[in-house]
């Protein structure tokens, strides 16, 4: 495989294949386990793990690439491979987490700054020699309007520190995907997502140049413009896509290598009816597909529950939310797919 930045993007992106988000901390895997009463060991995360990659119908049609967790890139599988072997052999990219997680902005009540530069450089290093060839830092944007959430203090330490990351990156000869995520908890409506967003965006893209990141050679995994959670109102994947595809006309460069939607606490279906509806208004200046982690992981979660005997049908749940988003990320997805399962 080719080792050039914007080769590895490209790949990221490959016609209707999508990344799997498997790069939950240890604290949000066991509370994934939790609801399926299993005990959360690293044994217990390694089978559930390799049961996901060696999913070889799901892996090899549908998955481009695996965002892994410090943990699970240092694992081996129950027969001594290395996951990351396992992962390669399916034809998909390793990737990896390498941000500290998100801490409070000091002076800034209810905003929040990614943390993780310190030592990125030589643990960048590191994950390169283990066969990760792209990373993934996520910065943490909540929406609270009566209490002035986000600041653009906040946005713009977010931004600056997702420039100086993918800086590190390609330095590494590691791709990038910067995730801006613009949380979609508050009681928030759709329009306010939009402007936040664009805010977002716009500083993001101010930074990365101003960091001298070659923009061919990064991935961007963006939220979809929805309304929050606690707003309410739903908005139909038609109105989603509009206002999406809108947004990022207006503030994200053609040349970026790719975008990788995060699910953001969407159900399986709506993430999948959102994508779709996105990819069927095109054709865009950029591959849009998906790097979901609850989105394709919550339906085998449910179907494995720990046990040996489940892990065929846990495989073939994957398969189907695989397949689904593979059809959505050409805009070919229909809700009758979903019941035919």
């Amino acid at each position: 495989m080719s080792e050039r930045l914007e080769d590895i993007a490209a790949a990221m992106v490959a016609n209707g294949k999508g990344l799997l988000a498997a790069d939950e901390s240890s604290g949000t895997i066991k509370k994934r386990f939790d609801v399926i009463g299993v005990e959360s060991t690293a044994d217990s995360r390694r089978d559930y793990r390799e049961m996901m990659f060696r999913a070889s119908d799901a892996m090899t049609k549908y998955i481009s690439g695996v965002i892994l967790y410090d943990e699970t890139i240092h694992q081996r599988a129950a027969d001594g491979t290395p996951l990351v072997d396992i992962i390669k052999a399916s034809g998909a990219i390793p990737g990896i987490k390498v941000d500290a997680g998100a801490k409070p902005l000091a002076g800034f009540p209810g905003d929040t700054i990614t943390e993780g530069l310190d030592g990125l450089r030589e643990r960048l290093t590191d994950y390169y020699k283990l066969g990760a060839r792209f990373a993934k830092w996520r910065a943490v944007i909540d929406i609270d309007v009566a209490k002035g959430v986000p600041s653009a203090t906040s946005i713009g330490s977010n931004a600056h520190a997702l420039a100086r990351y993918a800086a590190l990156c390609q330095e590494a000869g590691i791709v990038p995907i910067v995730e801006p995520e613009v949380l979609m908890d508050g009681a928030h409506g759709i329009d306010t997502c939009y402007e936040i967003s664009k805010a977002t965006l716009t500083k993001l893209y101010t930074e990365l140049y101003a960091a001298r990141v070659v923009l061919e050679g990064t991935i961007l995994k963006p939220n979809m413009v929805l309304a929050g959670k606690k707003s309410g109102k739903v908005s139909s994947p038609e109105e989603v896509a509009e206002k999406t595809i809108k947004l990022f006309r207006e503030t994200v460069p053609a040349a970026i290598g790719g975008i990788a939607f995060l699910s953001g606490g969407q159900s399986d279906e709506e993430a999948t009816a959102n994508l779709n509806a996105i990819n069927a208004i095109g054709p865009h200046p950029w591959k849009l597909t998906f790097s979901y982690g609850r989105a394709l992981q919550a339906a085998p979660q449910k179907a494995w529950g720990g046990k040996a005997a489940n892990v065929a049908a846990a495989q073939a749940a994957f398969a189907h939310r695989a397949h689904m988003n593979h059809l959505a990320a050409l805009g070919q997805w229909q809700p009758t797919l979903e019941q035919a399962a």
